[in-house]
Parts: structure tokens; C-alpha cells; sequence
């Protein structure tokens, strides 16, 4: 099923994002099965492979055709750090470095590899299945929402302002004005498809921001600031900040610090090595009916994170 990262998506991107962990299909492959009538979208076959697919659309791979076999998730008995959980839903948080959905280069040691062995564990009884409604980069901290069933995840997929998430990471510069909203579209890069940008004909993507502290004196050039997500793009926050001119500190593929050292050669070096994107996704709130309530979780800053917040004199807000 279509979630809101496919919406306004590719078919053929789509297609290649959701069977990245199970088959090594190029681009060429995947067109070519769309144009054979091999993939159906709401139960109609469809030959475009540039059409655009909306959040709950049904898309079916014809499973006679010559598709690699598929492997599949191994259950693994890692530890995952679990805020909740009840009988519909499961909230976690990722530590940085994780992988949160297997790939052709990380098979094992995924978060999902670590959620199948903890349904696993439960037993017969208790049998669930893990479906991760988002996904962090690999060097993004923070919470990760999963529904136990696949009716749960359509449910929440259909109904896209169930979840409000925000995230907090340091970015080079200040943002001005303090507050606002990023409306650029997102499309993959056309000189290089590692890399998202902003650009005509991409999906819509819609990222708020505010700037909740920025550094003074001689530690002046950076500031902590607040996001919150309005659709789910690959690499969205990262692109939009780097966009307008504040790209994350650490981001290896966007967030290029500037040519001007910080006054401050301890806190220049600190940041300049961070050795990961400063991103954490810190807020998440969920409505469900079961148990009837808003559920709001926060995850606490990791350590790399509260170091570097400490060096530059940024302050976290209060809970």
C-alpha cells in the first residue's frame, strides 16, 4: 500500500523504494514490468511508469512475472527500546547508526529485523507483525511509530494528519525569519539519484520550522531549530534546510558547513566532526481511538546530540 512517502511519487520509484529490501530491481527492470502490464494500481493494470500515486493507493506486482526471489526479513534478538506499546501500536526509539528497514547492503541488524524477533518472542498468542508507518535515515536518532497489524498501518496511512511529528537538529547559520513554513518540491537529484532536490515536478513537500536558540559570542554561526512535518519526503528536512541556506551540521550529502570558521576553534572543530547528520526526531503524537486519546511521546536527546547543543550554549526546550 501506498503511504504518504509514495504520495505524488513515481509508480516505478515507488515500487523500487518498497522492494529495496527483497529484490535488486533497476529502474530499467521495474519500467519494464509497469509497461507489460505486470503492476496494478487499485486492482487496474497500469503501463505509465511516470504516473503519480496518491497515500492508500493498493499496488500489486504481478508475482508470475520474473521477479528475483524475495528475501525476507530475518527475525533477529537485538534489543529495542521501547516507550510503548498496546494491542494496536508500538512506539520506539532509534538510536543513530541503525538501519530501520533491510537493503541489499544491510541485510541484518535492521531495526524490522529486531521488531520480527520481538513478535516473534511473543508467541502463538500473542502473534503480531511489525509495519513501520515512517522511516528515519540510518543516522537520524529518534521515534519511530509501528503499527502491529496491516489493517492498523492502512489506517493510519489513510488518515494523514493522525501523526504530528517534529524534529530538533542544530543547523549551520540562523534561519530568518525565525519561523515559517518551506513549500520547495522534491524530486530526485537529475545529475546525481543518491541525492533529493528541490526542483520543478517533484512531490509536494511541506516542512514548518522555528529557530528555538541560536549561538552568541564567539560561538556565534549556529542555531537549534525545530521542525515539524507536514508530508513525508525522503531526505525532507535535510533538503529544505540546506535549501534555504542552513544546512545541518554533519550531513554528509547536504550539509556542506560554510568556508568561514567559527570564532570558537573548540566548538569549530566539534561541529565540523560531527560525525552524523544532527537530527532527532524528538516529538511524536498519535490519535487513536484505542485507548480513545491523544498518545504524545518525546524521546530525549542523545548523547552526541546534548554534547554538541552543550558546546555551541544552545539550549533544548523545556518539556
Amino acid at each position: 500500500m501506498a503511504d504518504r512517502g509514495d504520495a505524488g511519487r513515481r509508480l516505478d520509484l515507488s515500487i523500487q523504494r518498497h522492494l529495496a529490501g527483497t529484490h535488486r530491481l533497476s529502474r530499467a527492470a521495474t519500467q519494464r514490468l509497469i509497461a507489460t502490464g505486470h503492476v496494478a494500481v487499485n486492482g487496474r493494470a497500469v503501463r505509465r511508469a511516470a504516473g503519480r500515486l496518491a497515500a492508500g493507493d493498493l499496488v500489486a506486482v504481478d508475482g508470475a512475472t520474473s521477479l528475483p526471489a524475495p528475501r525476507r526479513p530475518e527475525p533477529e534478538a537485538l534489543d529495542v527500546d521501547v516507550l510503548y506499546e498496546d494491542a494496536d501500536l508500538l512506539v520506539v526509539v532509534k538510536p543513530a547508526g541503525v538501519t530501520v528497514h533491510p537493503t541489499s547492503s544491510h541485510r541484518r541488524g535492521t531495526l524490522l529485523n529486531a521488531l520480527l524477533g520481538r513478535a516473534s518472542a511473543a508467541g502463538a498468542e500473542g502473534a503480531w507483525t511489525p509495519h513501520l508507518v515512517q522511516r528515519l535515515d540510518r543516522d537520524t536518532s529518534g521515534l519511530v511509530l509501528v503499527a502491529k497489524s496491516g489493517a492498523v498501518h492502512a489506517a493510519l496511512q489513510r488518515a494523514g494528519d493522525v501523526c504530528v511529528r517534529e524534529y530538533l537538529t542544530v543547523v549551520w547559520g540562523t534561519p530568518r525569519p525565525s519561523t515559517g513554513t518551506i513549500e520547495g518540491r522534491l524530486g530526485r537529484d537529475l545529475l546525481d539519484r543518491r541525492r533529493v532536490a528541490v526542483r520543478e515536478g517533484g512531490a509536494a513537500a511541506l516542512t514548518a520550522y522555528e529557530c528555538l536558540d541560536r549561538s552568541r559570542g564567539n560561538r556565534r554561526g549556529l542555531s537549534l531549530v525545530r521542525c515539524r512535518l507536514h508530508t513525508g519526503r525522503t531526505h525532507q528536512i535535510r533538503v529544505h534546510l540546506a535549501d534555504r541556506g542552513w544546512p545541518i551540521v554533519g550531513d554528509p550529502v547536504y550539509g556542506r558547513p560554510p568556508r568561514a570558521r567559527l570564532a570558537d576553534p573548540v566548538l569549530d572543530r566539534h561541529a565540523r566532526g560531527f560525525a552524523r547528520q544532527a537530527l532527532h526526531a524528538w516529538r511524536l503524537s498519535v490519535a487513536w481511538p484505542t485507548p480513545g486519546r491523544v498518545l504524545r511521546f518525546e524521546a530525549p536527546l542523545p548523547d552526541d546530540l546534548a554534547r554538541l547543543l552543550d558546546a555551541a550554549g544552545l539550549h533544548p526546550p523545556r518539556r
